[in-house]
């Protein structure tokens, strides 16, 4: 990312996708697009800007992740329980009800 250029969103942090309204939890950051023009082609959305930040996140009650475009991101206020067989390879689970990363991905 450039200097001036940050991430909304960070690690950890539980979000709502705008348009299929899922929650889901970032688990790593991309400053910019890193998958193929190819799979860009396919993606739901209409020309999401690439070179903005791109999430990685655990889709809730699923066992699917997603690459998300920062537009495509709101923050979410429901941050109970979260369900996704990879919650607790990739972060710790707080008795405050916290979630921080086990690990530094990218």
């Amino acid at each position: 990312m450039s200097p001036t250029q940050t991430a909304r969103f960070a690690p950890g942090q539980v979000v709502r996708h705008r348009r299929f309204g899922y929650r889901g939890l970032i688990f790593d950051v991309d400053a910019t697009f890193k998958q193929s023009p190819e799979w860009y082609d396919v993606i739901p959305e209409e020309n999401p800007l690439k070179d903005r930040p791109w999430y990685h996140i655990l889709v809730d009650g699923e066992a699917h992740t997603t690459y998300v475009s920062e537009n495509s991101l709101a923050k979410c206020k429901a941050t109970e329980e979260f369900d996704h067989p990879l919650l607790t390879s990739l972060f710790s689970l707080k008795e405050s009800g916290r979630i921080e990363s086990r690990l530094t991905l990218n």
